[in-house]
């Protein structure tokens, strides 16, 4: 029988420490405003996590990347070979004797880690625990302890608690010039994306961390002196928004609801401004809206068959916005996904992933 409800209802914390505590086998899954995570368990125990949000080949690779595992280089041919192949990223490395069998658990330990971890910021949303045989990969076993990392996740849960109305996810940072302070490797990497344009969600996006380490840097950095807020730029007459608003002063975050209402005010002027953009833009959203769904489709039916489905047409019928089927290359352990864009045309710079 399956256990489902609301966040609201029964927290995450609740939910793992059942799943622990009974060592059941089987999928959680938790929906989200903007994601739907899916968690494996055997034995009360978490061994695989996938995030509809972010391919896990690609957060793979980065973390790889992050703790100079591998080089750029390395990592390039290994995906070649893996779209020629199938085999599994890792199985790959370990092959060529880029990585140890040993690395490549840490690495996927830590991927999954991070994802459960971000699970805890969530303030409401849907889950389901249906128990069922689940995958267990022989080759490569990752097993999670649940109860350690829940303690984890409350322990970043009170820290994020200092974190919160620092940041905006709007808030551009600029670099102050001051030198001298000793900073983490975190916290250089982060100050090598501060540029005075990206603001806390670009700069998130970009680095090789999870939200919580990134911001945690940006606030380190910021009470070390290193950056600061930017100024905001004056905004043209004829587009100001009336009436102040005392919370955009420097260093203070607007209030959560003040910044969709800007975002949308923003959009809605360029909607208006640049007509002849406004299709490609809503077709472009729309078309990587679709591949989120796809792509999760294709996963749920690998869980449920034991392989990728050879053909997209197994899945959907559904076509991009401009009329084309999707491009859909299956792999042994993995898959690729994506629209030639408004040109048709694969390779080039309008593909929509």
């Amino acid at each position: 029988m399956s256990l489902e409800g609301s966040l609201k209802e029964f927290g995450l914390a609740d939910i793992l420490q059942l799943i622990c505590f009974q060592r059941k086998t089987g999928v959680l899954t938790l929906e989200g405003r903007m994601d739907k995570v899916r968690l494996l368990f055997y034995e009360g125990n978490i061994i695989s996590a996938e995030t509809k949000r972010k391919r896990e080949t690609n957060r793979f690779g980065k973390l790889l990347l992050k703790k100079e595992l591998i080089k750029e280089e390395d990592l390039q041919k290994a995906l070649e070979e893996q779209q020629s192949t199938g085999e599994k990223l890792g199985g790959i490395l370990i092959k060529k004797g880029v990585v140890g069998k040993e690395q490549i658990q840490e690495i996927l330990t830590t991927q999954i880690t991070e994802t459960v971890i971000q699970l805890f910021s969530w303030k409401d949303g849907d889950y389901e625990f249906s128990p069922q045989g689940v995958p267990v990969d022989k080759a490569m076993p990752v097993s999670l302890d649940t109860q350690h990392v829940l303690m984890e996740g409350l322990r970043i849960v009170d820290e994020w608690s200092l974190i919160e109305g620092k940041l905006s996810p709007d808030t551009i940072f600029e670099k102050t010039g001051k030198s001298g302070a000793a900073l983490t490797s975190d916290e250089e990497e982060i100050l090598g994306l501060v540029d005075g344009e990206r603001d806390v969600s670009a700069i998130i996006e970009s680095s090789h961390m999870d939200s919580f380490q990134a911001s945690k840097s940006l606030v380190s950095l910021m009470e070390k002196g290193m950056i600061e807020p930017k100024e905001a730029a004056p905004v043209a007459p004829e587009i100001a928004l009336r009436g102040a608003l005392p919370s955009a002063k420097k260093g203070i975050p607007y209030p959560p609801f003040i910044t969709p209402v800007i975002f949308l005010a923003s959009l809605f002027i360029a909607i208006i401004s640049f007509p002849s953009q406004r299709s490609d833009y809503t077709d472009r959203i729309k078309t990587s809206a679709d591949i989120d769904n796809i792509r999760f489709v294709i996963e749920a039916y690998k869980y449920e068959n034991g392989s990728y489905p050879q053909s997209i047409d197994q899945i959907t019928k559904t076509a991009d916005s401009w009329g084309r089927q999707y491009t859909y290359k299956p792999a042994a352990g993995d898959f690729v996904l994506f629209s030639a864009g408004p040109d048709g045309k694969e390779g080039t710079a309008d593909d929509v992933f």
